[in-house]
């Protein structure tokens, strides 16, 4: 499973072992022990890659095979992943949450793989 954590300052990609089920069982229990309201919705979640990256026609070609989502160019150096998955935040209103999709291990590993090689190019890229 990934998980995509939105915040203020950004975005962060997780590739954890567990199950959906497993983890939101998890969530559930601690926002009930914390008191805290949680949202839970089916939704579509996007974010930025290189556009440059070589691995990328394998990652589009995974995408398009399940129709798991999009990978559309924005521009010259970016393109957006768009994937279905499930929206899961403590304040419905706001932009800070966390998105969980599930792929196959080998798609999972890949997204995670060109995440990480997009975020060391753009880090090198801003020195």
């Amino acid at each position: 499973m990934l998980k995509f954590t939105y915040t203020e300052t950004g975005l962060h990609l997780e590739h954890l072992t567990q199950s959906l089920e497993a983890w939101m069982a998890l969530r559930v229990i601690l926002a009930l022990r914390l008191n805290q309201p949680l949202c839970v919705e089916h939704c579509t979640a996007s974010f930025l890659l290189r556009a440059d990256l070589t691995e990328l026609h394998r990652l589009t070609a995974a995408i398009d095979r399940t129709a798991a989502g999009t990978v559309v160019p924005c521009d010259g150096e970016y393109v957006e992943v768009s994937l279905r998955g499930v929206w899961v935040t403590s304040h419905p209103e706001h932009t800070e949450g966390m998105f969980l999709a599930r792929l196959s291990d080998r798609t999972e590993f890949l997204v995670y793989q060109l995440w990480q090689a997009s975020q060391t190019v753009t880090s090198s890229r801003g020195r």
